[in-house]
């Protein structure tokens, strides 16, 4: 590259609809670390090219494909629901682009035309339950928004219960952004579950915690020192926005505003010395990580060849605000370290387990033994899901 070439990056994230909170992080952090990238001495200008699908499923796969065809993208930063990663995943595929998605998910999944920079269920979902089982017990209740997130955490809860000598009570699905949610309610003050496993997402999500915070203030057998919530995909924007109606509820993730040590106080500072004041989470990071990778490969590579630079985030590591990392070449994820965290009334999460390694991801669960955390160098194995 010669002078300051201009290279579009696409950001495809929804500002409005029944999960904004969560899509504007995003969309927040992609913004955030494009303008740090042009404050380097680089060679390239990273210039945003945004579009807002508004939270309509129908709008991904037609937005994508205009980024790329009429905008020259061939990096896209964005998507926050798995059902928004799948519709836009024949795009990126057909026309040789490469989606960079920051959002925990469920896992079972890889594409060369995918960056998962998320963590995926070996790397949120097993740890947060051997936190949560030796401390509370091992009878839960399973709630999930009504589409592949929801029904595939639930299926791996279920199995992992099971091999710790668990039981599920119930499983209850509700269709994405549905607030009518007394049933579930009434169903955990019958049952009386050890846990509740929240896989709802956006206003659904929060509602069921209003809700659960109620029966707690009139039943204190369901207080949430008695009675936790968990969730893998709750941040500190949500925390902030349910406030004391959250406090006791453990979430885990790769990243918290809250984590101790030096890297983490000056990634903040630089955050908010470019004038972001905004709530900062792991959605938040991982969008702004995805960036800063994409710059790095640019940088490497010479050019925004999508081959190119997906070849040099595969051979050599990009610091990012979590640490140095480097995207595994069989299933294009990344190592991610499990913290988990506490809700406080003050907006942030008290961290109660850090992580002091980073999990290698296992999207496809084959290494991962239920019964335990997975060994690092543990062999494959078949599993038989029933």
């Amino acid at each position: 590259m010669t002078g300051k070439d201009v290279i579009p990056i696409g950001v495809l994230f929804s500002h409005t609809g029944p999960y904004t909170k969560l899509s504007y992080e995003g969309y927040c952090g992609a913004l955030a670390a494009i303008a740090a990238v042009n404050a380097q001495d680089l060679p390239f200008h990273l210039k945003p090219v945004v579009a807002d699908p508004a939270g309509n499923i129908d709008r991904y796969a037609p937005l994508c494909d205009e980024l790329i065809a009429s905008g020259g993208v061939h990096h896209i930063v964005g998507c926050t629901t798995s059902w928004s990663r799948k519709e836009v995943i024949p795009v990126v595929e057909k026309r040789d682009a490469l989606l960079w998605y920051p959002c925990v998910y469920e896992g079972f999944e890889t594409s060369d035309r995918v960056v998962y920079t998320g963590a995926c269920a070996n790397q949120h979902l097993v740890p947060l339950i051997d936190y949560i089982v030796p401390r509370f017990g091992n009878r839960a209740i399973l709630l999930g928004s009504n589409y592949i997130w929801g029904w595939e955490n639930n299926r791996l809860a279920r199995e992992k219960l099971k091999a710790l000598g668990g039981e599920v009570l119930g499983e209850r699905a509700v269709a994405i952004g549905d607030t009518d949610i007394d049933h579930l309610i009434r169903e955990v003050e019958q049952k009386q579950p050890d846990f509740i496993l929240n896989n709802l997402i956006g206003e659904s999500s929060y509602t069921f915690l209003r809700a659960y915070a109620e029966l707690g203030r009139r039943n204190s057998a369901f207080s949430t020192a008695v009675r936790p919530v968990l969730s893998s995909n709750f941040y500190e924007g949500e925390l902030e926005h349910l406030g004391a109606d959250a406090v006791g509820n453990y979430t885990v993730s790769c990243y918290f505003r809250s984590l101790p040590g030096e890297a983490n106080k000056q990634f903040l500072k630089s955050v908010r010395g470019g004038g972001y004041a905004g709530s900062i989470s792991a959605l938040f990071t991982q969008s702004y990580s995805s960036v800063l990778m994409i710059a790095e490969g640019i940088r490497q590579a010479g050019c925004d060849d999508v081959q190119k630079v997906l070849e040099a985030v595969k051979t050599q590591s990009v610091t990012i605000p979590i640490g140095p990392v480097r995207v595994d070449p069989h299933t294009h994820h990344i190592p991610l370290p499990a913290h988990i965290g506490r809700a406080r009334a003050d907006g942030s999460f008290e961290i109660v387990s850090l992580a002091d390694t980073m999990i290698e991801p296992d999207p496809f669960m084959s290494r991962t033994h239920l019964q335990d955390t997975v060994a690092q160098d543990q062999k494959s194995f078949l599993r038989l899901v029933k």
